[in-house]
């Protein structure tokens, strides 16, 4: 079973193997709490269902909030004083989370109906230890399986099995906010977005060999999950949508209507469990309203989330300019159709600056980095890839070594910065920020280690109202 594993990873056996113990060693720096308001609305969707069945909050917000936890500003204002127009309290997360965690949560579940038997007091509550300890492991295991799709991806579009897919999988995994997301703050959905965005886009890359009905529908199905994950993730669509246009008037395929109707029937019918939830909870099949008025659609800060001092992709993740950057490679260099897969890519990417500029809230102030970018780590790794393919033997590799190691530490550096409270988590101050990276952290890196495996509590604490 491992071999067959390792085949449909386009790994062998070895390399898998290597990589699931990494994955394992790493395991302890999970942190299984919860922390912010975003990840109560997505834990809460899940324990409403499992055990209220039912998508009324107020008694999930209202546990959080008497414990301590939830207490950033405006939390009771939106949350435990707000109602839906059919009379809810407002969650404006989504449900795809919540069903991607339900295999971990039943174990957790199972777990705390048998500790007690062995002298455990915990409560089957689900709220319980149990239970955010699950949630926390399974976003860990599906960030996981998304660098394993990413590092297949990116060898099956250079139809080579060659170690630049692996080197570029490892350093997007540490070089990017996916890090963060994967072991300090699991129980936000962006573990289970970076997994599900790939799994579409692997599953895209299969498809299109052929357009298929069975493949439209498996594109579908993936979509609505990826979607039900995270709202805005549903414009990597448009990747799938262009290449079906193009390969429809460039080889005249007059089945592709077919392949396109069946493709969206089955997302809509997929979709169905995230809109019956939102007909529940706002009255309408739809997000909540306050959510739609956040929305500019002219995305006015479409330069500032790439740019910008105030949680700017590029400033604070630079490893993602190495991977836009073989992105283009890809899109200009190579066989026609490795040309396109590379064009459609850069579509993606810049579907998802678009919309992340369209939100007025685009600072995603008190995150660590643009939170909303992780959902790109298959289309990094696949361009940081081809990047390191690109280059020639010598100099360039040694500059292009140097820089993913560089950018890497900045990654861990400022993830030991941002949960020691050492920085400003509203935006970056590069010469302070390059001080301590490259100064403070080597010095302060033995006593943060000790604190974050020995009194995981003092770290990444609420500070002047939080996240």
């Amino acid at each position: 079973m491992l071999t067959q594993l390792a085949g449909l990873l386009a790994l062998s056996r070895r390399e898998l193997i290597a990589l699931a113990l990494l994955f394992g060693l790493t395991l302890p720096a999970v942190t299984a709490r919860i922390y912010a308001s975003d990840e109560i609305q997505y834990v809460s969707y899940l324990r409403s269902l499992w055990f209220d069945r039912d998508v009324s909050f107020e008694n999930e917000y209202r546990y959080f909030y008497e414990r301590n936890v939830g207490r950033g500003e405006h939390f009771h204002e939106t949350f435990l004083e707000l109602q839906t127009e059919a009379g809810h309290r407002p969650n404006f997360g989504t449900l795809g989370a919540a069903i991607l965690w339900a295999p971990f949560y039943a174990l957790g579940h199972v777990t705390a109906l048998s500790l007690p038997a062995l002298g455990h007091e915990v409560a089957a509550d689900g709220f319980s230890k149990p239970y955010i300890a699950a949630i926390a492991y399974g976003s860990a295991l599906y960030a996981f399986a998304a660098v394993l799709l990413s590092i297949a991806a990116a060898r099956r579009i250079a139809a080579a099995h060659d170690r630049h897919s692996i080197a570029a999988g490892l350093a997007v995994w540490f070089g990017t906010p996916l890090l963060f997301y994967m072991y300090v703050a699991p129980p936000f959905a962006h573990a289970c977005s970076a997994f599900a965005v790939a799994l579409f886009v692997t599953i895209w890359l299969h498809v299109r060999k052929t357009w298929s009905l069975g493949g439209a529908v498996a594109l579908g199905l993936s979509g609505a999950l990826m979607a039900m994950v995270r709202e805005q993730d549903v414009f990597f669509a448009i990747g799938p949508a262009l290449d079906l246009v193009l390969t429809a008037v460039k080889e005249r395929r007059v089945q592709a209507a077919l392949v396109a109707a069946t493709g969206c029937a089955v997302f809509i019918a997929g979709l169905t469990p995230q809109l019956l939830a939102y007909s529940a909870l706002n009255g309408r099949p739809g997000p909540s309203s306050l959510v739609m008025r956040k929305m500019s659609w002219h995305s006015p800060h479409a330069l500032d989330v790439l740019t910008s001092s105030a949680h700017g992709f590029f400033a604070w993740t630079p490893m993602a300019m190495l991977g836009l950057a073989g992105l283009v490679v890809l899109a200009l260099r190579g066989p026609a159709d490795t040309r396109r897969i590379g064009g459609i890519a850069l579509v993606m990417v810049m579907a998802q600056v678009y919309v992340s500029g369209s939100v007025d809230s685009w600072t995603v102030a008190g995150a660590f980095g643009q939170r909303r970018f992780v959902a790109l780590t298959i289309l990094l790794v696949i361009g940081l890839a081809s990047l390191l393919r690109s280059l020639p033997r010598g100099p360039w590799h040694v500059v292009a070594a140097i820089a993913v190691v560089t950018f890497v530490w900045w990654n861990l550096a400022l993830t030991a910065l941002f949960g020691a409270g050492l920085m400003n988590r509203q935006r970056l101050q590069i010469q302070q920020n390059a001080y301590d990276v490259f100064v403070t952290i080597p010095r302060m890196a033995p006593d943060i280690a000790r604190r974050y495996f020995t009194t995981r509590d003092s770290f990444y604490q609420r500070h002047d109202g939080g996240q």
